[in-house]
């Protein structure tokens, strides 16, 4: 088989060979403009991708495709209709970077909480010199033991941020999907917000969550409540976000996604007037173990394929 692989950026630093020996041939490019992706998978019969889009027109131009291997779990960038009728596989990475990004959460919901880049911030402009005794207190410093976290998404994502909460001593609180979702132990989101110290977001950019997170789900929230965003760009009203950080009604927020990425034409959290926000390049999911184990279940999924199995097969 002739493979294609459009965007390997973000895994320069890894060692792809366990993935080029599965091929006859196999060719990568560091990135791939959109009206660049055509001509380089006409004659392929695997496509690698990770966000380059392709799209109905790609596809049905595609003769040789067979198979579409997306390095992420977010297939929003393939058009899965257009393959399926062409009886094209595409296929995903899963659950790779729990662990890095439960750990990013922690980091981001650590560093609200304890002010922790004001108080570098300060050291670094000599604050901490000129004080008057050993410590500085500027900033209030709070402690995660007795709140209560509340988690959209409680998949691998949303179970691995709630069991580190409750080894801070926090209460769990899950969201339920829908109006309709009447399992024990889910709370409808204006029911939940108004209750927690800290949201926390994992769950998929679709329909029923753009925008989920809007001015009037955040006007639900305490004020002392903070919001961190590690799923996708979208799923929070960004401006609305910004309004309730500036105006106070919101104590913190941190995001390690956008709707624009990376945020050519600007964006409304990167202004310089929010204050309490921090602000992340989609790096949550990026450890290198994590990077190691999508190019390790790709691998997986190309030999699935090839033995007409069904291994994290999307269509």
């Amino acid at each position: 088989m002739k493979a294609v692989f459009l965007d390997t950026e973000s895994l320069d630093d890894l060692d792809l060979t366990t993935l080029e020996q599965l091929f006859r041939q196999f060719t990568t490019f560091k990135e791939t403009a959109s009206e660049q992706v055509a001509e380089r998978i006409q004659t392929a019969d695997v496509v690698i991708v990770n966000k380059v889009q392709l799209t109905q027109e790609v596809i049905n131009n595609s003769p040789q495709l067979k198979l579409i291997c997306v390095i992420a779990t977010g297939t929003n960038n393939v058009d899965l209709d257009a393959a399926r009728a062409k009886g094209i596989m595409v296929y995903n990475c899963q659950a790779y970077g729990i662990p890095s990004v439960v750990q990013h959460t922690f980091s981001l919901i650590l560093a609200l909480h304890t002010n922790l880049l004001n108080y570098d911030r300060a050291v670094r402009a000599g604050s901490w010199q000129k004080a008057s005794q050993f410590c500085l207190l500027d900033y209030p410093i709070r402690e995660l033991s007795g709140r209560k976290i509340g988690i959209i998404g409680y998949g691998n994502l949303g179970q691995g941020v709630a069991k580190i909460a409750e080894a801070f001593g926090m209460e769990v609180l899950i969201a339920s999907r829908s109006d309709t979702d009447q399992r024990d132990g889910r709370l409808p989101l204006d029911e939940l917000l108004p209750q927690i110290d800290v949201l926390s977001i994992h769950c998929p950019l679709t329909e029923e969550t753009h925008n989920l997170i809007d001015a009037s789900k955040l006007a639900l929230m305490k004020k002392q409540a903070v919001l961190v965003n590690v799923a996708r760009g979208g799923v929070v009203d960004e401006t609305a976000l910004a309004d309730a950080l500036r105006s106070g009604a919101l104590a913190g927020a941190a995001t390690d996604v956008l709707t624009e990425e990376p945020p050519r034409h600007g964006n409304p959290l990167l202004l310089p007037d929010i204050p309490n926000l921090i602000v992340t390049p989609h790096s949550a999911w990026g450890s290198k173990e994590a990077r190691q184990r999508i190019i390790n279940q790709t691998v997986e999924n190309i030999i699935s394929f090839s033995s007409s199995k069904d291994l994290r097969r999307v269509v």
